[in-house]
Order: structure tokens, then sequence, then C-alpha cells
């Protein structure tokens, strides 16, 4: 089992109600927009260019996507980077802005997060490996691409993983 099943499929044990995975296609893009705004503060200047404790962070989650699944780890990182340049975005508009969008979309994320985990009656796969942080972004997009018909081998391997 490559390292790219193992991780879905452990999530996706956590996650088998329909309920409960349509409350994560709209919390947890919702959390992880949040994080990136919040780290959009402080912005340094590196030779004519802004960075933001966002980018790195971005940086380094996507070389682990990367690492897990090539295809899957270029659409994470041109995520990252849009959500990184809309936290450095917000993130000039001032604090007000930066905060309340950021604290915000962080709430209602996991708002929806916990419902969802209601629906499923178990708690957040996190709760049990901190790993499930990272997964959870790219559960989402996995789900989207199988909802497109993407991807069929994957899932396929997927489904056998967990039965």
């Amino acid at each position: 089992m490559t390292p790219l099943i193992r991780n879905l499929a452990q999530y996706g044990e956590y996650h088998q109600d329909s309920r409960n995975i349509t409350t994560h296609l709209v919390g947890v893009p919702m959390i992880v927009l949040a994080v990136e705004i919040l780290l959009s503060r402080p912005v340094f200047g590196f030779a004519g260019v802004a960075l933001t404790p966002a980018m790195a962070a971005a940086l380094m989650a996507s070389m682990w996507y990367l690492r897990l699944d090539f295809g899957f780890g270029v659409v994470m990182a041109l995520l990252l980077a849009l959500g990184a340049w809309a936290g450095l975005v917000i993130g000039q508009g001032g604090s007000a802005a930066w905060l309340g969008s950021g604290i915000g979309l962080f709430v209602v994320g996991w708002a929806l997060q916990f419902l969802g985990h209601h629906y499923e009656g178990r708690k957040p796969a996190f709760m049990d490996d901190l790993r499930g942080l990272l997964v959870g972004p790219l559960f989402v997009v996995a789900e989207l691409a199988f909802l497109l018909g993407l991807r069929k081998d994957l899932r396929a391997q997927l489904e056998a993983a967990t039965k």
C-alpha cells in the first residue's frame, strides 16, 4: 500500500457518512484559507518580494503532497499558493479585515467539521493522528476528483484498502 493510499484510507475511515463528507468539502477549504490568512502577517521583504509565514507553510505542505502524489501535489500546491496570495491581499487590508476574515472562516469551518462528525458519530481523524490535519485538504481534493470521474484507479485502490 502506497503512502498516499494509506493516508487517504486511514482518513477515509473517519469519513463514511455523506453528510460528513459534504461538510468537509466546504469546511476544510475554509479552515485552510483561514490559516493562510492568519499566517499572512508579518510580511517580510526579500529581494523585492513579499514573503509571509503562510507562504513558508504552503511550500512545506506542498512538498509533502508532491511526495505523496505528483498530480494531487501540483493541485494542492496551486490551491495553497492561491490561498497564500489571498491571505496576503486580505492581510494588507487592515487588522479588522485580516482578523475578522481569518477567525471567522476558522470558526465556521470548524463548526462545519464538528457538525459533520456529529452525523458520522465519530471523532475527527486528527484527534488520533495529527497528520489528519494535512490529509484533510488532500482528502477534499481527492473526493472532488472522484466526483468528476477522475482517478478511478486510485478510487478503486482506496475502496479495496478499506474493505
